[in-house]
């Protein structure tokens, strides 16, 4: 039996940090005299982390054939780290606690997609069933918050994201582990897989396709504040890219029926480069806005869907782990970081504009290298 509620309570309450967090602590980092620079150094952790922490988390997990422990310690340090942004709005004690939080908290999500499609056993398909109440948990966090925050200090960000970071924890205490294959015969080495032209193509597009979503989740709510929107209006933005995203997922085996999956992620990466020219120019009509942020299904919910399946199909059972982190590191994790950085400092010298037509090169990077390293499969092929 698949342990659906307790696999999508965790990705409920993971995905509402995110809601509470992504959307909000760069306010409340401006809120207590930070600089853009810092608030990108500062927010780019979580990139940074996800770069290094999950090769070496999942590496542990199929070298010692456990993940759930893992997942476990992950929840509870990441709630140390976490706390420590109670005790000092010092920039060095907000970085120390900013790393510390994000090395744990960065270990857990590649963990658990492994042991989803582990449980799974061959239905992919129902991925986005399970995922989807990641998306509700960001849309409830993202909502309610905007509207709190209209009355209440800004510093209720942290209360609320802490208090997120428990649900993580006591979901992840009843997440039971996922049987393991026996090993195949015809186990494919780790450096073989890699070598592959389509699984390079892939993990280089998804790495141009993070650092092109940087400024995005590092200001766009700064973005639209100094737009003259409201907090509500901002958290409203943030939940229609996510219901967007929903629709994506409750309609990806339709999808993946209909179409494979390099088609679906060039879709995705030509929709990024038009979502990011829009952002970046048209900032002060509410309706193309609106139009951008729908596109959110497609640069995030049909990009995601269609990678971590890929990884799972072509990385085999006994490098689940390793190909999940991989794909998180390069993409999420460094991806992220440079798109985070560099629009921390691009946002002050050339201006938010500039900034989100970086990020629109930056898909059409990602979208060039898809489309010259992964062939088109021929008739009957699926990936």
């Amino acid at each position: 039996m698949i342990p659906y509620w307790r696999l999508s309570g965790y990705y409920f309450f993971y995905f509402a940090f995110v809601g509470a967090f992504s959307p909000y602590f760069g306010l409340y980092l401006q809120s207590i005299g930070s600089t853009a620079a810092q608030i990108a150094v500062l927010m780019s952790l979580m990139s940074v982390m996800r770069m290094l922490a999950p090769t070496l988390w999942g590496m542990l997990a199929d070298r010692l054939g456990v993940r759930v422990p893992i997942v476990r310690l992950s929840a509870l340090l990441s709630m140390l780290g976490f706390a420590g942004f109670l005790v000092s709005d010092a920039y060095a004690s907000l970085f120390a606690s900013m790393a510390f939080l994000a090395f744990f908290w960065s270990a857990a999500l590649p963990l658990v997609e492994t042991l989803t499609f582990a449980h799974l056993d061959g239905q992919a398909g129902r991925y986005g069933n399970i995922r989807v109440w990641g998306s509700v948990g960001f849309i409830l966090a993202v909502l309610g918050l905007g509207y709190l925050l209209d009355d209440l200090p800004i510093r209720a960000v942290l209360w609320v994201t802490l208090a997120t970071l428990g649900g993580i924890l006591a979901c992840a205490l009843v997440i039971p582990e996922a049987r393991r294959p026996v090993r195949a015969s015809s186990h494919q080495p780790l450096g073989a897989i890699l070598r592959r032209p389509e699984v390079r193509s892939l993990l280089l597009a998804c790495f141009f396709m993070s650092a092109a979503h940087g400024a995005l989740y590092v200001f766009y709510s700064l973005h639209l504040v100094e737009h003259g929107y409201s907090k509500t209006l901002v958290g409203w933005m943030w939940t229609l890219g996510v219901i967007a995203e929903i629709a994506v997922f409750m309609g990806m085996p339709q999808l993946l029926r209909a179409f494979s999956l390099r088609a679906i992620l060039v879709f995705s990466f030509a929709a990024a480069v038009l979502r990011f020219l829009v952002i970046g120019w048209a900032a002060d009509s509410l309706a193309l806005l609106l139009f951008a942020q729908v596109l959110h299904g497609a640069t995030f919910g049909a990009y995601h869907a269609a990678a971590v399946a890929a990884v799972n199909e072509w990385f085999g059972a006994q490098h689940q782990a390793r190909g999940q982190a991989l794909y998180g590191s390069i993409s999420f994790g460094a991806g992220g970081m440079i798109g985070g950085v560099l629009s921390g400092y691009t946002w002050d010298w050339i201006g938010s504009a500039w900034t989100y037509s970086l990020g629109a090169v930056f898909a059409l990077l990602g979208l060039l290298v898809l489309l010259g390293g992964w062939r088109e499969p021929s008739p009957g092929e699926r990936v």
